[in-house]
């Protein structure tokens, strides 16, 4: 594996220091039910209650900071399915960077809004997670802006990475760290930490049906493509490539996969028994303690809840559904 794929240790705790008083330290909270479920504690970390309503502002933070002038000056571009957007304007607005973000035409009005909202410029022509990517990517070639990757790089990663410092910090006998998985973005950074820092903590990965690029490809030892299918797990979407299978190669224990169904049902359980909002790609790892899949996992469990950017509308309608 490339060396520079992962960040170190000490690039995510330089990290942790650039976030002080940006970024919020989310609360790591015990769940007894999940905990009476699986025979063991489980603590939820919750990403949900972070700054943008997601992590992805902890990595998009870092890797601005790290910005020459001259790249500043220039602006930046990102591709997303929304959070990653919503990080990267929100620090760009920090940092009084112009930017410009691309997400799918069906990307959730409350992320393409907190986007706009935060003075980038949105533009949400592209038909999926995948289309947005080159778009961003043709536009950076375009007008020199830098390419901010959503998913790669080892400043966003260091800065994904805070999130695992912060649960060993506080849970430090973890045994088991449960984490979303989508491009690798998040996985490589909490991922990186634990290989450096607690190398006997087995990261297990969770992921939609709909959104499997990793686990297909862990599988078959190679990139396998996937269909672009609607799902609750819109963060999750997209493709993989070469470096993500190889930050999943480095990082995961194992990983696994749950419904729509699953996932639905985790997102109404999440408000309904914890008070908490959650989108669908912040509730997977929940929706695949709740299937009883992972009876098998050594207590202490660190389950991450990556965000809570979820249209009320939809909320709503799985909240109806469950009743």
């Amino acid at each position: 594996m490339p060396l520079r794929l992962l960040p170190s240790a000490s690039e995510i705790r330089e990290a942790a220091e650039r976030l002080r008083g940006v970024t919020v330290r989310t609360p790591l909270r015990r769940s007894e039910a999940l905990s009476a479920l699986v025979g063991g504690d489980v603590y939820l970390k919750l990403e949900s209650a972070q700054l943008t309503g997601s992590f992805k502002v902890r990595g998009a933070f870092n890797a601005l900071s790290l910005l020459s002038p001259e790249e500043r000056a220039r602006g930046i571009v990102a591709s997303s399915a929304g959070n990653h957007g919503l990080g990267v304007a929100e620090a760009a607005q920090r940092l009084g960077i112009a930017a410009t973000v691309f997400v799918p035409a069906n990307a959730p009005a409350v992320k393409k809004e907190g986007i706009a909202r935060r003075g980038a410029r949105v533009l949400d022509e592209a038909s999926d997670y995948d289309d947005a990517m080159v778009r961003a990517r043709a536009y950076a070639q375009e007008t020199g802006a830098t390419f901010v990757h959503p998913c790669l790089g080892v400043p966003l990663l260091a800065g994904q990475g805070t999130v695992g410092s912060e649960v060993l910090e506080e849970l430090p006998d973890v045994q088991t760290m449960l984490v979303c998985v989508g491009g690798g973005g998040l996985l490589g950074g909490v991922g990186a930490y634990l290989l450096s820092e607690a190398p006997h903590v087995r990261v297990v990965g969770v992921q939609s049906e709909r959104t499997d690029a990793m686990a297909r490809a862990i599988d078959a030892g190679k990139v396998i493509e996937i269909e672009s299918r609607p799902t609750l797990a819109d963060g999750l979407a997209g493709q993989i490539d070469d470096d993500a299978l190889a930050i999943g190669q480095a990082t995961l224990e194992s990983i696994v996969t749950v419904t729509e169904e699953e996932i639905a049902s985790a997102i109404a359980w999440l408000w309904l028994a914890e008070g908490i909002r959650a989108e669908g790609s912040g509730a997977v790892c929940v929706a695949a303690l709740r299937t009883g899949r992972l009876r098998h996992l050594v207590p202490p469990i660190a389950a991450i809840v990556s965000g809570a950017n979820i249209d009320e509308a939809r909320l709503q309608g799985i909240l109806q559904s469950a009743g």
